[in-house]
Protein backbone atom coordinates (compact mmCIF):
# COMPACT_ATOMS: atom_id res chain seq x y z
CA UNK A 1 0.00 0.00 0.00
CA UNK A 2 2.83 2.39 0.83
CA UNK A 3 4.31 1.76 -2.61
CA UNK A 4 1.09 2.99 -4.25
CA UNK A 5 1.05 6.06 -2.03
CA UNK A 6 4.62 6.89 -3.05
CA UNK A 7 3.81 6.34 -6.72
CA UNK A 8 0.78 8.60 -6.46
CA UNK A 9 2.79 11.30 -4.69
CA UNK A 10 0.70 11.36 -1.54
CA UNK A 11 3.75 11.26 0.68
CA UNK A 12 4.99 14.56 -0.76
CA UNK A 13 1.63 16.15 -0.07
CA UNK A 14 1.81 14.97 3.54
CA UNK A 15 5.30 16.47 3.93
CA UNK A 16 4.26 19.75 2.29
CA UNK A 17 1.21 19.89 4.53
CA UNK A 18 3.34 19.36 7.62
CA UNK A 19 5.72 22.13 6.56
CA UNK A 20 2.83 24.51 5.90
CA UNK A 21 1.29 23.65 9.26
CA UNK A 22 4.58 24.35 11.07
CA UNK A 23 4.99 27.69 9.27
CA UNK A 24 1.45 28.72 10.20
CA UNK A 25 2.07 27.73 13.81
CA UNK A 26 5.20 29.90 13.90
CA UNK A 27 3.39 32.86 12.35
CA UNK A 28 0.57 32.59 14.87
CA UNK A 29 3.00 32.33 17.77
CA UNK A 30 4.84 35.41 16.50
CA UNK A 31 1.56 37.33 16.26
CA UNK A 32 0.54 36.35 19.77
CA UNK A 33 3.79 37.60 21.27
CA UNK A 34 3.55 40.91 19.37
CA UNK A 35 7.10 40.68 18.00
CA UNK A 36 7.37 42.40 14.66
CA UNK A 37 9.25 40.57 11.88
CA UNK A 38 11.75 43.46 11.75
CA UNK A 39 12.54 42.97 15.44
CA UNK A 40 12.96 39.23 14.93
CA UNK A 41 15.40 39.89 12.07
CA UNK A 42 17.35 42.34 14.24
CA UNK A 43 17.55 39.74 17.01
CA UNK A 44 18.77 37.19 14.46
CA UNK A 45 21.49 39.55 13.17
CA UNK A 46 22.68 40.33 16.70
CA UNK A 47 22.82 36.64 17.66
CA UNK A 48 24.89 35.91 14.54
CA UNK A 49 27.27 38.78 15.35
CA UNK A 50 27.84 37.62 18.93
CA UNK A 51 28.33 33.94 18.16
CA UNK A 52 30.54 34.71 15.14
CA UNK A 53 33.08 36.28 17.50
CA UNK A 54 33.79 32.82 18.94
CA UNK A 55 32.96 30.25 16.24
CA UNK A 56 32.22 30.22 12.54
CA UNK A 57 28.51 30.50 11.71
CA UNK A 58 26.76 29.73 8.42
CA UNK A 59 24.78 33.00 8.54
CA UNK A 60 22.69 32.16 5.48
CA UNK A 61 21.18 29.14 7.19
CA UNK A 62 20.41 30.65 10.61
CA UNK A 63 16.74 30.38 11.52
CA UNK A 64 15.18 32.24 14.45
CA UNK A 65 11.53 31.83 15.44
CA UNK A 66 9.20 32.37 18.33
CA UNK A 67 7.17 29.41 19.51
CA UNK A 68 4.39 29.38 22.02
CA UNK A 69 3.11 26.63 24.26
CA UNK A 70 0.16 26.93 26.58
CA UNK A 71 2.04 28.75 29.32
CA UNK A 72 5.15 30.23 27.73
CA UNK A 73 6.75 31.71 24.66
CA UNK A 74 10.22 30.71 23.51
CA UNK A 75 12.78 32.15 21.18
CA UNK A 76 14.18 29.26 19.16
CA UNK A 77 17.40 29.63 17.17
CA UNK A 78 18.83 27.06 14.77
CA UNK A 79 22.42 28.13 14.13
CA UNK A 80 24.56 25.93 11.88
CA UNK A 81 28.23 26.16 12.82
CA UNK A 82 31.02 25.97 10.29
CA UNK A 83 33.37 23.07 10.93
CA UNK A 84 37.06 23.83 10.69
CA UNK A 85 39.62 21.16 9.99
CA UNK A 86 42.20 20.37 12.66
CA UNK A 87 45.00 21.53 10.33
CA UNK A 88 43.40 24.95 9.80
CA UNK A 89 43.18 25.86 13.48
CA UNK A 90 45.63 28.28 15.00
CA UNK A 91 46.84 27.60 18.51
Amino acid sequence: MKLFQRLLGRRDADVSGAIAKERLRLVLASDRTSVAPEVLNQIKDEIIAVISRHVGVDAGKVHVAITQDRNESRLMADIPLLVRSARGRKK
